[in-house]
This record gives C-alpha cells, sequence and structure tokens, in this order.
C-alpha cells in the first residue's frame, strides 16, 4: 500500500509563509504528478498546483506569485512553499499522488494524503 503523509500546517498571520510538506511511502516504482488540493469550509475542493516528474508546474491564479511547487523525486516527496498568506487561504490542505506505479508492469493508481489544516488569521 501507498501512503501519503503531510506536514506543516499550522497557524500563520497575514503576509506570513509555510512550507508543506508531503512524503509518499510504500514501495513505489514511479509517480506521474504530485499536486496539492485545498478545501475551505462549505466550498468543493480545488487544485492549488501541481508539479509532473519532468518537473513542470501547474498552479491555481489565486496562488500564482505566492507559492511555489517542488519535489524530491528520489524521496517521493513534494513541497508547496506558500508566501504572502491570506485569510482565504485558509484550507485543508490535502496532498495528491497521481498515476503511482507500484513496478514497471503494474497498473495506475491515484492516492490522496490526510489532509493538513492550514490558518491565516491574525
Amino acid at each position: 500500500q501507498v501512503q501519503l503523509v503531510e506536514s506543516g500546517g499550522g497557524l500563520v498571520q497575514p503576509g506570513g509563509s509555510l512550507r508543506l510538506s508531503c512524503a509518499a511511502s510504500g514501495r513505489i516504482f514511479s509517480i506521474n504528478v504530485m499536486a496539492w488540493y485545498r478545501q475551505a469550509p462549505g466550498k468543493e475542493r480545488g487544485l492549488v498546483a501541481a508539479i509532473a516528474s519532468s518537473g513542470s508546474t501547474n498552479y491555481a491564479d489565486s496562488v500564482k506569485g505566492r507559492f511555489t511547487i517542488s519535489r524530491d523525486n528520489a524521496k517521493s516527496t513534494v513541497y508547496l512553499q506558500m508566501n504572502s498568506l491570506k485569510p482565504e487561504d485558509t484550507a485543508v490542505y490535502y496532498c495528491k499522488a497521481d498515476q503511482v506505479r507500484r513496478s514497471s508492469w503494474s497498473s495506475y493508481r491515484d492516492y490522496w494524503g490526510q489532509g493538513t489544516q492550514v490558518t491565516v488569521s491574525s
């Protein structure tokens, strides 16, 4: 089984910074895309940022210029550096691993982490 464990959430003042980490563990051969999603109370879960194994990235318009996604393929870990945080960034942040293969002949599966709370408030 593959597990995703997030860390780094917490309470921060507006304008502050946080760095989220998500480590995938278990038998992993490859992960195509690693991404961060977020869900605020009463809202749907939406994509924040994604990064492919090639290093190409994609960001939601609301976080462009403030958030940076990166990954360490050797460690199967993805990071989200969040700067200039705003109250509207408050949400549970979820890590997702897309198109995970546990061996070269296995099928693709997606996995989600359990989520970490980010609260931006003075």
